[in-house]
């Protein structure tokens, strides 16, 4: 019997999961709670609206899947598991992300590499720090900020903003609450992402993505610019060290201190110039977006059947998840002014344009008003191309993308994604 799919969250990696899923001849139909202008069967409801997720759930024959971390870190897992099936960690296995004080301890605790850090609920204290060392920094608020929450620190006057910026002035609110003082290390970053069950798990392809919003690196980070699959950083060395090391260690420590962790875990990683080797700077607890998006187009297995199994506790009965040979890139188009103040409510040209068949446009932040498609928010579309070759899908997807506009020139996109690989 086909089932129903409930794909929570509106961002460009729901809408991918949702494309991908809804190619699954076990599945019937995909709804979105809440979706975006992007996707059908939208759900009028919150993403925290549990009770009402249930119901609906239950009444449809669905299995939900959980795309952004607010309602896994809010548990919503632990709330609807006993009745439904339920893709995601609960909240006790969220920590890893929503708490990077908590998910530091994890990792000095079972030596997972990650790099030398120290814990400030003092911003004086924090300052001192700051003031008496002579390593380059890097500052994090220790909460959720939307990707927002992290300064890579040039200067001792940065790293002080940064904790002005986030443990006085507040900008992110309780998340700056406590503040962790990271060593600064130098390489390249790359994205490694699996598949759990609690005891097994699959490794999805690798990828890397672009945070910061200007070419070249430059400027303050943000939710993500644009990504691109697979990593040529990682040698099949590095990476069966990444997944054994890291990956494998952190699913079975969590395990042992009863916090199985199940759905998709995300290290993000700092591959260091001199040794090549991979230290955690980040757990996330959900796809990456925008890697979800280039790794969704190369994907050839059914996703439904491993996530499926994800939640039974059966990966171990699925072989390794079949991969394309070609390369994806997916480039953001986002408002002008994002991550700082930013217009919304542009009606979005272009859609409908003739992009060529191995082009998908993944829509974010965006409303459907009679028939027209707006922007609402900072990242807009998630313009993603697979081709022969780097240069094949970077073309396509560029070319794409000036076919595509809203304002009088609002639109902003990097123009070198997909060029460091």
């Amino acid at each position: 019997m086909k089932k129903n799919i409930l794909i929570v969250g509106s961002g460009g990696r729901e809408h991918a999961l949702g494309w991908k899923l809804s190619k699954s001849q076990s599945v019937n139909t995909v709804y979105y709670c809440p979706g975006n202008g992007g996707t059908i069967n939208n759900l009028s409801f919150s993403i925290n609206d549990f009770s009402k997720i249930k119901s609906f759930a239950i009444k449809n024959n669905c299995i939900v899947v959980v795309g952004p971390e607010e309602p896994l870190t809010k548990g919503i897992v632990n709330e609807l598991s006993d009745s439904i099936s339920i893709f995601g960690p609960t909240k006790e296995a969220a920590q890893l992300e929503s708490s990077k004080s908590f998910a530091k301890h994890f990792m000095k605790q079972n030596n997972i590499s990650t790099p030398e850090y120290n814990i400030f609920s003092d911003p004086e204290k924090a300052q001192d720090f700051v003031y008496n060392t002579n390593k380059s920094l890097v500052i994090k608020a220790d909460g959720l900020a939307g990707g927002k929450g992290v300064v890579v620190c040039d200067n001792k006057e940065d790293a002080l903003n940064a904790i002005d910026s986030i443990m006085l002035k507040k900008h992110f609110g309780n998340s700056g609450n406590i503040i962790v003082i990271e060593e600064r290390l130098f390489g390249k970053e790359v994205s490694v992402i699996t598949l759990s069950d609690g005891d097994n798990l699959i490794p999805m392809a690798t990828a890397q993505d672009h945070k910061r919003i200007y070419e070249n690196d430059k400027g303050p980070n943000t939710g993500g610019m644009g990504s691109f699959s697979p990593s040529k950083i990682i040698s099949n060395e590095i990476f069966n060290d990444i997944i054994d090391k890291i990956m494998k260690k952190t699913i079975h420590s969590m395990k042992k201190i009863n916090n199985p962790f199940v759905g998709f875990l995300y290290a993000g990683l700092m591959i260091e110039k001199d040794t090549k080797k991979p230290y955690v700077l980040e757990y996330n607890v959900r796809m990456g977006d925008p890697e979800c998006q280039s790794i969704m187009l190369r994907m050839n297995s059914d996703l439904y059947d491993y996530l499926k199994c994800s939640i039974c506790g059966t990966l171990d009965t699925l072989p390794p998840i079949s991969w394309s040979e070609k390369p994806a890139v997916c480039v953001v188009m986002a408002e002008k002014g994002y991550p700082s103040n930013h217009a919304k409510g542009n009606v979005i040209h272009g859609l409908n344009s003739p992009f060529t068949p191995n082009v998908k446009i993944f829509h974010a932040s965006t409303t459907r008003n009679n028939n027209k498609i707006l922007t609402s928010g900072g990242r807009v579309l998630g313009v993603t191309a697979i081709g022969t070759d780097f240069n094949k899908a970077r073309r396509d997807a560029y070319d794409s993308v000036r076919k595509i506009y809203w304002g009088a020139n609002n639109q902003y996109y990097r123009k070198d994604i997909g060029l460091d690989t």
